[in-house]
C-alpha cells in the first residue's frame, strides 16, 4: 500500500564561535573540570554573543539544512522552531527566521516543550507534511540557554550551552513498511505534576521577568532513565520495529550518565549512541538536531539508517521518535 511519509532530506547545525571550557567556568564558579566531567561528561559548551539572539542561531542552522537538501528559502512553506529562549515574547522565532531567510508567506510558529521540543516539533511537522499540507518544512531546535543561568548555582549552570540544529522534511512515497524512508513512529508524554523538578522561576504573567533555571538534578535523573526508556519502547512499537534494530541512537544531550543509563536499560550498544554532550553540553531543544548533524557530517549516519531520537525536559515532558533516513 502506497503511503506518504515525511522524509528528512537535509540537516544543518550552528554553534556560536565562543567556546567556554570547564576551566573557564572555574574562574568565576565554585567548580572544577574534574567535578564537572565526573558528574556530567561535559568538557565545554558554546555561548552566544550578547548581541546574538536565538533567531540568528536558528537562521544559520536553517541555511545549512536547506543547502544540504538542495532547497532554497523560496521552497519553504512551513517553519517550526522548538525553543525555550525566544528573541521576544512575541512574535514567534519561526516568523523571524522566515523573514531573515526571505521565505515566502507560509506557516510559521514555535513549539515550547523545553528539551523535548524538537521531538514534539517533528511530530507536528509530520502531521503537516505527511498529510499534504506542506511540501518543504524546516524543523529547527534553537536555544540560548546560558541566558537563563544563575551563575551562583554550580550544580546547574555548568550543564547548559547554546546552539541550533535544523532538518528539512519533504513528502516521500513509501509502501507502508518499516523499510520506508521517513517518520515511522512517535511516543510523546507529559506530566505537569513534576513541574518543580525543572523550571524557570519567571514569566510574563507571574513575575514579569525572564527568570532563572531551577532544577532538582537527582530527581530529574531518576525520572529521565525510567520515563525515556518507556517512551523509546512505545515509539519503536508504534513504528513496528525492535529497539535492537536501530542503527543509531540520537538522545537529548543532557548528561552522559543519563545517556548511558537509558542505553543500558534499553539494551542499546554504546557504540550506537551519538554523544556530543562533552563538546556541546545541554542545548535543550537544539541538542538532538545538533547531534544528528554531527553524526551525518562525520559519516556515521548514512541514508537508509534506522534512527531513534529521544528527549526529556521541563514540564516534565518527554518523548521519542523512530525514523529512517
Amino acid at each position: 500500500m502506497s503511503v506518504i511519509r515525511s522524509v528528512v532530506t537535509g540537516v544543518g547545525a550552528y554553534l556560536p564561535p565562543k567556546v567556554v571550557t570547564n576551566e573557564d567556568l572555574a574562574k568565576f564558579v565554585d567548580t572544577s573540570d574534574e567535578w564537572i566531567v565526573e558528574r556530567t561528561g561535559i568538557r565545554q559548551r558554546h555561548q552566544a554573543a550578547d548581541d546574538q539572539p536565538v533567531s540568528d542561531l536558528a537562521f544559520e542552522a536553517a541555511k545549512e539544512a536547506l543547502e544540504a537538501a538542495g532547497k532554497t528559502a523560496a521552497d519553504v512553506d512551513l517553519i517550526i522552531v522548538a525553543t525555550t529562549t525566544a528573541d521576544l515574547t512575541f512574535p514567534a522565532v519561526a516568523t523571524i527566521v522566515q523573514r531573515k531567510l526571505g521565505a515566502p508567506v507560509g506557516i510559521a510558529f514555535d513549539v515550547q516543550a523545553v528539551c523535548s521540543g524538537f521531538v514534539y516539533a517533528l511530530s507536528v511537522a509530520d502531521g503537516f507534511v505527511a498529510r499534504g499540507h506542506a511540501k518543504c518544512a524546516l524543523v529547527i531546535g534553537a536555544e540560548t540557554m546560558t541566558r537563563l543561568m544563575d551563575w551562583s548555582d554550580r550544580g546547574t549552570c555548568v550543564l547548559f550551552g547554546d546552539g541550533a540544529g535544523a532538518i528539512v522534511l519533504e513528502p516521500g512515497e513509501g509502501q507502508g513498511t518499516t523499510d520506508d524512508q521517513g517518520m515511522l513512529g512517535f511516543a510523546l508524554r507529559a506530566d505537569g505534576t513534576k513541574q518543580d523538578l525543572l523550571y524557570v522561576d519567571g514569566g510574563v504573567s507571574t513575575t514579569g521577568t525572564v527568570g532563572k533555571l531551577r532544577m532538582l538534578g537527582n530527581q530529574v535523573f531518576k525520572h529521565a532513565v525510567v520515563n525515556i526508556s518507556e517512551a523509546i519502547h512505545s515509539a519503536a512499537a508504534n513504528a513496528g520495529v525492535e529497539v535492537a534494530d536501530v542503527d543509531w541512537f540520537i538522545p537529548h544531550q543532557a548528561n552522559q550518565r543519563i545517556l548511558a543509563g537509558v542505553a543500558h536499560r534499553c539494551g542499546i550498544d554504546e557504540e550506537k549512541v551519538i554523544s556530543t554532550v562533552a563538546i556541546h553540553a545541554n542545548t535543550s531543544a537544539a541538542s538532538i538536531p545538533l547531534a544528528f548533524a554531527h553524526g551525518v557530517k562525520d559519516g556515521r549516519i548514512k541514508k537508509g539508517d534506522l534512527l531513534l531520537l529521544e528527549a526529556m525536559g521541563g514540564g516534565l515532558t518527554w518523548g521519542a521518535c523512530v525514523l529512517r533516513l
